[in-house]
């Protein structure tokens, strides 16, 4: 390994490394590193100090974990006897309390390993020459400097700073800068590991935010990742234990593998800034006994002379990497270019189309899940089999999350034209969309309402209010036909007598698609009519049909007459047809919030969206977005789904958004489930499977970048202009408040 001597003698050009470099013969020393040494070393290295804004202290410890990694990675750490632990336990007493977080810290959770942990997990590793060792979150460097000099290293951190830091302390490393929880798919092309030793975050994940399985999706990577008989040695939090509340999660990672070591110490952080416990578990990749009885200290030091280093597994042949057969050039536009005209259809007199009844069975055991790929599973009817129906045009998946909840029993049956079903102009999956919605419109929410006079809520009016018909949301991805389930399950209800519907949609050149979905399952092209046919302040003159309306449209006002207005007129109090809001996400502003200016307030489309539902209790609302279930506002305007209010954990919106909100992605993903589980949400997407790309690169031009630089620089002059405007509104209203 490289010696004091040679680390010196590297060319330095960032301040960071100036000041961790200054640092080495002080935590090679013996005495204490103290702040003031710290602080000397920073302001050196910066040309000025924290308070002027030349560093903070939050990055005088990254500095310092890279000066102690540098001094770890140069000493000659044996690794194989416990007074090593010791050693870094002494280094540990010399260093200063870390006592700063940033923001970006809490949300990459970049909590690094205290020296002595990383020596114990190292020794505990029983790492030998020929193992390759993968860190998957290896942050600063601690855990991966004590591993003894012969490992073939390969280290991942997704943080930039972080890397940098990696490649100047492993020169020799394979780095990279992947989410660890991705590893197994970002890593594939790399030797597989033999050992890996990792501290993961423990509440947060890439994509998720706040996430409390963060560490366990970490862990569940490693050991997909390690070799067969390799050794994974993790750090994790406190509460990943065979308790009652995470059994079922503990069982289901370590299933297939064996727990050599449990090991629980309890206030191991002190020096970085918290007193958290943590769990220290040593596990093989092999089918084994149960779980040793967990020991428990209070400190390293306290541990060491209570453990023994558990024998290492023999290893599996690596799995040999399969040549990939060479691929023809693909081009995007190579099939339109062959592809010959289809010959002309013969036209014939229209066949008889009696409406019919759709027939299913409903399954009281779900039907068996498919194979999971990755993060997905093929999407089946869990509920019910047709009795005639086909398969959708491109096989459909749905994530695991997903899958894994059935449906309930549905009751309602659906009646479309027989042609509809035997010629298969909807599939299975369609259909069960028409069958469930209609399911949900049975069903009348809990207590009776009123529209509030002021602002979009409800209000309980046991006296004179009235019930609300329970909605569903379809929540089916780009290519599943949302449009097409929109027009079957208005065509099911406009078969049944029930001859006006509002379909709302994002635009009016959508016009032309709801016609063609509407067509396609036999209706006219005139049943569909756009609002814009009739001015503002003049009455609907249509007896009967399916009113095409934009958000746009929706919101709009001029005087005292408004669009609003005009669409309640036509429906009447008493509207008991679909209300299919296609593209609903663009109602996802109705709640307002925090946005990149400031506070917002409601938007205008999304407060009519609400206002029609509310004023229309008996009408069967339809949501349909591809991005329902991604935030919290975007179900805001979902009233009918039954989320808050009474018989629920919400008393009102804006509690239930401010918890679920507070839960991030993880509470958003119990949600959908929750509401599939009722039968009020369906969701699938499209399979990739066989998909085949190219890559089109385009590269910009002298002119082009002068430009968007050009536009940057406005940018910054606008924000600065801004900045500068709220500190002047804010001195003013302090003043005034003198």
């Amino acid at each position: 390994m490289t010696d004091l001597l040679d680390l010196a003698a590297r060319p330095i050009v960032d301040p960071a490394s100036i000041a961790a470099h200054a640092l080495l013969p002080l935590v090679a020393g013996d005495a204490p590193v103290t702040r003031r040494d710290l602080n000397a070393a920073m302001t050196a290295a910066y040309g000025g100090s924290d308070a002027d804004g030349h560093w903070t202290q939050r990055d005088s410890f990254e500095v310092l974990e890279h000066g102690l990694a540098l001094h770890l990675a140069s000493t000659a750490w044996s690794m194989t006897a416990l007074a090593d632990v010791a050693r870094a336990s002494a280094l540990m007493e010399r260093l200063p309390t870390q006592t700063v977080r940033s923001e970006e810290q809490i949300d990459l959770q970049q909590f690094s390993t205290p020296a002595d942990i990383a020596g114990l997990a190292v020794l505990l590793a029983a790492i030998g020459p020929e193992d390759i060792v993968l860190e998957p979150s290896a942050g600063n460097g601690m855990l991966a400097a004590q591993l003894p000099p012969h490992a073939a290293l390969q280290l991942n951190e997704i943080d930039p700073r972080r890397r940098a830091r990696l490649a100047d302390i492993f020169p020799a490393a394979t780095i990279t800068g992947h989410d660890g929880a991705a590893l197994v798919s970002r890593h594939a092309d790399l030797p597989q590991p033999s050992v890996i030793v990792m501290n993961p975050p423990f509440s947060r994940s890439i994509g998720r935010g706040v996430d409390d399985l963060a560490a366990v999706r970490h862990l569940q990577a490693a050991l997909r990742r390690v070799r067969k008989g390799g050794r994974v040695v993790a750090i994790m939090p406190d509460w990943f234990a065979p308790s009652a509340r995470m059994r079922k999660a503990f069982d289901t990672v370590l299933s297939g593998v064996t727990v050599r070591a449990s090991l629980r110490l309890e206030h191991c952080y002190r020096k970085h800034g918290t007193d958290i416990a943590v769990r220290l578990y040593v596990i093989d990749k092999a089918p084994g006994d149960l779980p040793p009885a967990t020991i428990q200290r209070a400190s390293v030091a306290e541990l060491v002379p209570a453990i023994t280093i558990p024998e290492r597994l023999a290893l599996a042949d690596p799995a040999r990497a399969v040549p990939r057969a060479a691929m023809p050039g693909i081009s995007m536009f190579g099939a339109a270019r062959v592809t010959r005209s289809a010959p002309p259809r013969p036209v014939h007199a229209p066949a008889r189309n009696d409406v019919a009844p759709v027939g299913y069975t409903p399954l009281d055991a779900p039907a068996p899940l498919g194979d999971q790929a990755g993060v997905y599973l093929p999407y089946r009817p869990s509920r019910i089999a047709f009795d005639a129906a086909g398969e959708h045009p491109t096989a459909l998946v749905e994530s695991v999350a997903m899958g894994s909840i059935p449906m309930p029993v549905p009751a309602y049956i659906p009646h479309l034209p027989e042609r509809t079903v035997s010629e298969r102009l909807l599939s299975a999956s369609q259909l069960e969309t028409v069958v469930y919605a209609g399911h949900a419109w049975t069903r009348m929410l809990p207590g009776t309402f009123r529209p509030d006079k002021q602002g979009v809520g409800l209000v309980l009016d046991p006296e004179a209010g009235r019930q609300y018909r329970q909605g569903f949301f379809l929540g089916d991805g780009t290519g599943a036909g949302k449009g097409r389930q929109v027009a079957a399950c208005v065509l099911d209800h406009w078969l049944a007598g029930r001859r006006r519907h509002i379909w709302v949609s994002k635009n009016e050149p959508l016009l032309e698609d709801a016609r063609r979905d509407w067509t396609a399952l036999g209706g006219l092209s005139g049943d569909v009519q756009p609002l814009s046919n009739w001015k503002i302040d003049q009455p609907i003159a249509m007896a009967e049909g399916v009113l095409f309306v934009s958000y746009p449209t929706l919101r709009s006002a001029r005087a005292d007459s408004t669009r609003l207005q005009q669409i309640l007129d036509w429906a009447g109090p008493d509207f008991d047809g679909v209300i299919a809001f296609d593209e609903a996400h663009e109602m996802g502003g109705v709640a307002g919030g925090e946005g990149a200016l400031g506070k917002t307030e409601g938007s205008q489309q999304g407060i009519c969206g609400v206002l029609l539902q509310n004023h229309l209790p008996l009408a069967r609302v339809l949501y349909a977005s591809a991005t329902g279930a991604s935030d919290v506002n975007n179900l805001a305007y979902a009233v009918r789904l039954g989320l808050w209010g009474p018989e629920t954990s919400f008393a009102d919106r804006t509690q239930f958004i401010s918890q679920i909100r507070q839960g991030g992605i993880a509470a958003m993903e119990l949600v959908a489930r929750d509401l599939k589980a009722l039968g009020l949400y369906i969701a699938r997407a499209l399979s990739f499977a066989g998909v085949e790309y190219d890559v089109l690169r385009h590269t910009l031009s002298p002119a082009q970048i002068e430009v968007y630089d050009q536009y940057c620089e406005g940018w910054a002059i606008l924000c600065a202009a801004r900045h500068k405007m709220a500190y002047r509104e804010e001195a003013v209203m302090r003043r005034n408040a003198a």
